[in-house]
């Protein structure tokens, strides 16, 4: 077993690499998405922006086309003034020069704040342009510099998967499954040692008889707390009992590592 327990740690650290390497390479778009979905926050504001800018070109073409139409009726009043006969047509007509003359100060003020909200908006909407071309140049940028690190990390991949299977031949299938799972679920630790009658992995203490069948050495033993896979330090011998636990309940405990309940979480 002594071999066993020797390819076991080799293979530890080999997939406990490998496995690191897999989540990099799991949260690599992850970055990307994040740049992408600020690129396209800047494009959706930027083209809402645009939209009210071409509304107020709009608006201001109107309120030019209703200032010019106040202008003629003002200038039109003022020709008849010198072709009335009553005062009763003098005031009628004064009345129609004045409101249109209001109307045409009115729509001018109106004008040129509208002016004035779409030379800001020309600013904005520049800005968000240099925006958005600095966003695509990072986001290319970004999108080349992970083409790079993927390529060189499914390198180290595929040469940690070339080691993997120079260590698994011979192995028992079903104990190579339960120990990948373990590497996976217990942050890269599958075999650990019993340290004095104490699991290393979760720092449990375990009963002595059980404690004795890991030192034997005879199979593969599991802890029946954390389930990692279990050998013996040597120097670890002061062995005690604890409190609340029979020898007869080791059998049980043994069945229930088998089980591997606790990798389903």
């Amino acid at each position: 077993m002594e071999d066993t327990f020797e390819i076991l740690q080799e293979l530890q650290k080999i997939l406990s690499e490998k496995y690191s390497i897999e989540r990099e390479l799991d949260e690599i778009p992850k970055a990307l998405e994040t740049n992408q979905e600020i690129l396209n926050r800047l494009k959706k504001s930027y083209v809402a922006k645009n939209e009210e800018f071409e509304s107020i070109k709009t608006e201001i073409k109107h309120l030019k086309f209703e200032k010019d139409s106040a202008e003629r009726l003002r200038e039109e009043s003022e020709k008849r003034m010198d072709v009335i006969n009553t005062q009763r047509e003098y005031e009628a007509l004064d009345k129609e020069i004045r409101d249109a003359s209001e109307k045409e100060q009115r729509f001018r003020r109106e004008i040129q704040k509208k002016e004035r909200d779409l030379e800001e908006m020309s600013q904005a909407l520049e800005r968000e342009e240099q925006m958005i071309k600095m966003q695509e140049e990072e986001l290319q940028a970004e999108r080349e510099k992970i083409k790079a690190e993927t390529g060189e990390k499914q390198k180290q991949l595929d040469e940690l998967k070339g080691q993997e299977k120079k260590l698994t031949p011979g192995m028992d299938e079903d104990i190579l499954f339960k120990f990948q799972r373990i590497i996976k679920n217990k942050s890269g630790l599958g075999i650990v040692p019993v340290i004095g009658n104490v699991c290393s992995g979760c720092h449990m203490v375990l009963p002595a008889q059980f404690v004795n069948d890991v030192r034997g050495g005879k199979e593969i033993q599991f802890c029946p707390y954390c389930s990692r896979i279990l050998y013996w330090e040597e120097g670890g011998e002061n062995i005690s009992e604890p409190s609340g636990f029979d020898d007869s309940d080791v059998g049980g405990l043994s069945g229930l590592a088998g089980d591997f309940a606790d990798l389903n979480d």
